[in-house]
């Protein structure tokens, strides 16, 4: 940033002002020359030398001391109770209390009390200069403005060998804390100097992290508990699972063993709801869905193997890289694979061969994301290779929707918490795009680069305010959307079931089409391979083909031969004849002759 200062200063102190004006030429000095003076005249070497009329000035830039702020808290410990009250015996400090809120003076000082306290919690309130007050008051024609984002913070890590930003997690209350977890997905460029630290934010305070999380290995994905802001876990590059309470440190309370956790790194880890509020599942491409339960991280609670044959098959096990989870549908889960295969599964299944109810044969690379529209669960958001689709349960042999194919690859996408028809996605070329498939389908409503390294993670505040996108180069960017990308539109839910009803009709006419015509594809194929059926069991092998040739060659040598030879026996009987007619001619022109 370029800091310049200007010095300014008044027309009065420049002097008089100079005027000019056009007149004739006028004499005023007239020396005539002196000879005698030629005398004293010294010729010298000319010298040309350029003066300036001005003083000589410098330019410096100064740059302000770096401000740095540091968050410190105070913990308030029960105090202040008289001597012979015990504050561990619970009757002796009800009875104290009951008779402290009957004393008169008590609701007076506690009034003048709260009054001084509130003035200094308003001190230590920062003031929002960019809050807009009459925002709600803003008439519906100003809404309409051009879709934008703004960046707020970028938080760096802070290591000298940069990680890429592999999974991100909102804190549950208010959003004001970010969790990011740091990896080197590329098994060739790690190296043993690489920290395995993780980092908690706070989206105000970008110079140092809130905290650090030390896990045994770097963490691929991470999530906060949504019941218990306290408390998140961890899937490790070595596939174990991590447990922390924020609480109690930077060191984690429970961690899975090597033996039970997953062979490969646990791309991905969920919260399911529960009345404990302590089980989890992960996924890893070694084909395993593990289940947890955070209070035994010992060994996994249930296991499933996305074996599609249903024998449970390891070894023909798909790698899974994704997984969904909706709160609102607590027996269903959904997978994405890395063959970009979508297995949808039953949790309460009886058998695991039952687990695994369908799939959706969704794009030709992994599935990196996958996720329910919050609105519309039965449609689902999925993101790999190069296109975004979005799904209807009802019908698996293709999406509903899909946007064009980009030039970058996809790596993740999201739905907005707040606005149904809006979906960001993040590409390999640093980009992040907005879409609003009530607006327009075929290109995003907003598409803006937000650095120079492809992005790997994305998640969006509760609120669908703010967005945090994770880099390559270990920058978590946090933007902010403009209102319109963040604030529900009129009738925009109706007007959205309306289309992925639209879209999911027309999807099932054409799959019915499509197999009818499979249909008459596969009686046709099975016609004809009756009909060469037929004639493949009247055929022999080559022996017996060069048999019966030879066969029909001889009958038809033979039939010529017999043919030929009655021929020849037929004109034989004709001559025999013919002498036959002679002799009787001749006799009886002797018999005639005779006679007479």
């Amino acid at each position: 940033m370029e800091i310049v200062h200007v010095y300014s200063k008044l027309r009065a102190e420049f002097g008089r002002q100079c005027l000019f004006s056009d007149r004739p030429t006028e004499l005023l000095v007239d020396v005539p020359p002196d000879p005698s003076l030629a005398q004293h005249f010294i010729r010298k070497t000319p010298r040309d030398q350029a003066l300036q009329a001005c003083l000589d000035m410098s330019e410096h830039q100064v740059n302000t001391e770096r401000f740095e702020s540091e968050s410190r808290g105070i913990n308030h410990v029960e105090g202040g109770w008289p001597k012979d009250i015990n504050p561990h015996e619970m009757e002796q400090t009800i009875r104290f209390r009951k008779k402290v809120e009957k004393d008169e003076n008590y609701v007076t000082s506690m009034v003048q009390l709260g009054q001084v306290m509130e003035h200094c919690i308003r001190q230590n309130n920062a003031v929002d200069i960019y809050q807009e007050y009459f925002e709600e008051d803003e008439e519906e024609e100003e809404n309409q403005e051009a879709p934008s984002a703004k960046t707020i913070n970028v938080f760096r890590d802070p290591n000298e060998l940069k990680r890429a930003v592999t999974g991100l997690s909102w804190h549950p209350d208010g959003g004001r804390k970010l969790a990011a977890a740091y990896s080197c997905l590329e098994f060739q460029k790690s190296s043993r100097e690489l920290c395995v630290d993780s980092y908690i934010w706070d989206i105000e305070n970008p110079n140092r992290p809130e905290m650090t999380l030390r896990p045994p290995s770097p963490l691929v994905c991470l999530d906060y508990n949504p019941k218990d802001p306290h408390t998140l876990l961890g899937g490790a590059y070595n596939g174990q699972i991590v447990y922390w309470d924020t609480r109690k440190g930077s060191t984690p309370i429970e961690v899975s063993s090597v033996e039970t956790s997953h062979r490969d790194p646990a791309y991905k880890i969920l919260w399911v709801q529960s009345k404990t509020g302590t089980d989890a599942f992960s996924a890893s491409t070694d084909g395993q869905v593990l289940w947890w339960d955070v209070r035994r991280l010992s060994e996994p609670t249930d296991r499933l193997v996305l074996d599609l044959s249903r024998e449970g098959n390891l070894d023909r096990a798909l790698g899974a890289v994704s997984l969904e989870f909706e709160s609102t549908m607590p027996t269903k889960f959904m997978v994405g694979t890395e063959q970009g295969v979508v297995v949808s599964c039953n949790r309460k299944a009886k058998t695991p061969a039952e687990k695994i109810v369908c799939t959706y044969d969704s794009h030709h690379g992994p599935v990196y994301a996958l996720q329910r529209n919050p609105f519309f669960p039965k449609n689902f958001l999925t993101v790999g290779d190069w296109t975004a689709r979005i799904w209807s349960e009802d019908i698996r042999e293709s999406s509903i929707m899909w946007t064009r194919y980009q030039m970058s690859y996809l790596s993740d996408a999201c739905w907005s918490p707040v606005r149904p028809s809006v979906f960001f996605t993040v590409k390999m070329d640093g980009t992040l795009d907005v879409w609003d498939i009530l607006f327009k389908q075929n290109d995003p409503t907003l598409s803006l680069k937000v650095c120079d390294e492809p992005l790997y993670s994305l998640r969006l505040q509760d609120n669908g305010r703010l967005v945090a996108c994770g880099s390559q180069g270990g920058g978590a960017t946090l933007l902010e959307v403009c209102s319109g990308l963040s604030t529900l539109q009129k009738n925009e839910k109706s007007l959205l079931a309306s289309m992925f009803e639209r879209e999911t009709k027309r999807e099932k006419i054409l799959e019915a089409r499509q197999r009818e015509i499979r249909l008459k594809e596969r009686s046709r194929s099975e016609q004809s391979r009756e009909e060469d059926g037929g004639r493949e069991d009247g055929e022999d092998g080559p022996d017996q083909l060069i048999a019966c040739a030879e066969k029909d060659f001889f009958s038809v040598v033979e039939a010529e031969k017999r043919r030929r030879r009655d021929r020849e026996e037929q004109s034989n009987g004709e001559e025999d004849t013919c002498e036959d007619i002679k002799d009787e001619e001749e006799e009886t022109e002797e018999t005639g002759a005779s006679q007479e």
